[in-house]
C-alpha cells in the first residue's frame, strides 16, 4: 500500500485453517462484523526507517540509540501490556473508526510482527545479506481474519512470540550485530538497526490502542 492509497471495504473471507474463529460470545450485537481493512502502521512498501534517525512524532518512541538488550526488554514489556489489554478490555473487538483496527486486530498484527522479525533475523544470521520476502499486513489481516480470533489465545501467543524474539536478541554476539539484510524497496539493515526498527512497531501499536 502506497502513502496515498486508501483502504477499501472488502468481502469477508472464510476463516483460514490455523486461525481461531469466534465461538459463542453471547448476544448477536457482540458478533464481529466484516469491515474495511485499515492501513497498518508498518507495511513493507511504506518507509518507516526514519524512526532510526529521530523520535516518532506520533507515539514518541526514540529507538535510534537502543541496545539489543534494551530492545529485548522492551519487546517483553510491550507484549505484556498488549496481552493485558486483550484479556481485560471490554472493547477488544471494537474499531474506534471503520478504518482503524480494534485492539484485537492490532494485537494479532503485532504477534505476526514478532514472528516475522524472528524469521528475518534468522535469515540475517545464516545467509549473507539476504533479501526479505515481501509481507502485506492488510492481506494477512483479511486472510487470517484477525477480527475473529480469540483474544485470550492471541494474548498468550503474543507473550510467547515476544519472549522468543527477545531471547534471540539477547543471544547475539557483538560480531553478529554487523550482519546485514535488505528489503525489496532498497531499505538495508544491520542486525542492530533491524532490532531498533522492529521495536518501534509494537510500541507504536500499543500507543494506537491507548496502552
Amino acid at each position: 500500500m502506497t502513502h496515498d492509497e486508501k483502504p477499501q471495504p472488502a468481502a469477508a473471507p472464510e476463516p483460514r485453517a490455523g486461525t481461531t474463529p469466534l465461538a459463542s460470545t453471547g448476544p448477536a450485537e457482540h458478533e464481529p462484523q466484516p469491515a474495511a481493512t485499515p492501513e497498518p502502521g508498518q507495511a513493507d512498501d511504506k518507509d518507516w526507517t526514519w524512526v532510526l534517525d529521530r523520535p516518532c512524532g506520533e507515539c514518541g518512541a526514540d529507538v535510534g540509540g537502543l541496545s539489543v538488550a534494551e530492545v529485548a526488554t522492551a519487546n517483553r514489556d510491550i507484549a505484556s501490556a498488549f496481552a493485558a489489554a486483550l484479556r481485560t478490555r471490554s472493547d477488544v473487538r471494537d474499531r474506534p473508526e471503520p478504518d482503524v483496527w480494534s485492539p484485537l486486530e492490532y494485537g494479532a498484527h503485532v504477534l505476526d510482527v514478532f514472528r516475522l522479525f524472528l524469521t528475518r533475523l534468522e535469515l540475517m544470521l545464516t545467509e549473507d545479506d539476504p533479501l526479505f520476502a515481501n509481507w502485506n499486513p492488510n492481506e494477512t489481516a483479511e486472510s487470517d481474519r484477525y477480527d475473529l480470533m480469540d483474544p485470550a489465545m492471541v494474548a498468550d501467543d503474543l507473550e510467547s512470540a515476544a519472549d522468543e524474539l527477545a531471547t534471540r536478541f539477547e543471544s547475539l554476539t557483538p560480531q553478529q550485530l554487523d550482519r546485514t539484510g535488505r528489503r525489496s524497496d532498497g531499505a538495508a539493515f544491520s542486525v542492530l538497526s533491524f532490532a531498533r526498527y522492529e521495536i518501534h512497531d509494537p510500541i507504536h501499536h500499543l500507543w494506537d490502542i491507548g496502552g
